[in-house]
């Protein structure tokens, strides 16, 4: 088993502490060779802190790998108990793990990167209705290993580079045919909401730590 896992936090004033912290990667590294996590990355934008990772075996929550985060972030408001991390709703993915094996990484990515962008909030709905059919019809290929999240009209996105496409091993949920033939015709071009800039979609994040275990030519012995 192999659960994929993204959350946010926000950092507090001042900054430079937290973010020397969140460089280290925290207990990344050690749950990686006590083979509890597959892969591992931190990524900011702003203030905002966002984590990718694979668990094996079982969930863990993003205070295992940093512990010493709690008191650098902030609140957030909405729940009975004060909670430092939301968890992103994993809304789009091309391809999904059916074990470990299988998602273990043939060679190592020369790049893991973080993007954010922001919907308009009265597209979300047909944002996640597009990419659910788009994913569950399995319409087209596309990168293995990327995923988007989101949390209120924010979306995250991870990805690997060099890209590796691969025909998903886990069938479709859906049988229909409601993919547009064209992907240009579902206007993700309306979806989302222009940066100041007037840019569209996504825009890199500055990566914290990425890390991820050795893949199958160097456990190997290759």
């Amino acid at each position: 088993m192999l659960i994929r896992v993204m959350a946010r936090a926000y950092l507090k004033e001042p900054a430079e502490a937290g973010i020397e912290y969140l460089q280290s990667g925290g207990e990344a590294a050690r749950l990686i060779q006590e083979s509890r996590i597959m892969t591992a990355a931190g990524f900011m934008w702003k203030h905002n802190v966002f984590l990718y990772y694979e668990c094996l075996d079982e969930a863990l929550p993003p205070e295992e790998l940093l512990p010493q985060a709690a008191q650098l972030l902030a609140d957030w408001p909405g729940q009975e108990q004060p909670r430092k991390w939301i968890p992103l709703i994993d809304v789009f993915h091309f391809n999904a793990p059916a074990d470990a094996a299988q998602w273990r990484r043939k060679t190592a990515p020369e790049r893991q990167v973080g993007r954010v962008a922001h919907l308009k909030p009265e597209m979300a709905a047909s944002y996640v209705y597009y990419h659910y059919q788009l994913q569950e019809e399995q319409a087209f290929y596309g990168p293995k290993y990327e995923i988007i999240g989101i949390h209120e009209n924010l979306l995250f996105g991870y990805q690997e580079f060099p890209v590796v496409v691969e025909e998903p091993v886990l069938p479709g949920k859906l049988a229909t045919s409601g993919t547009p033939e064209e992907w240009t015709d579902s206007r993700m071009d309306l979806h989302f909401q222009p940066w100041p800039d007037g840019h569209l979609y996504f825009k890199p994040v500055l990566t914290l730590f990425a890390l991820q275990a050795p893949p199958l030519e160097e456990s190997a012995g290759l």
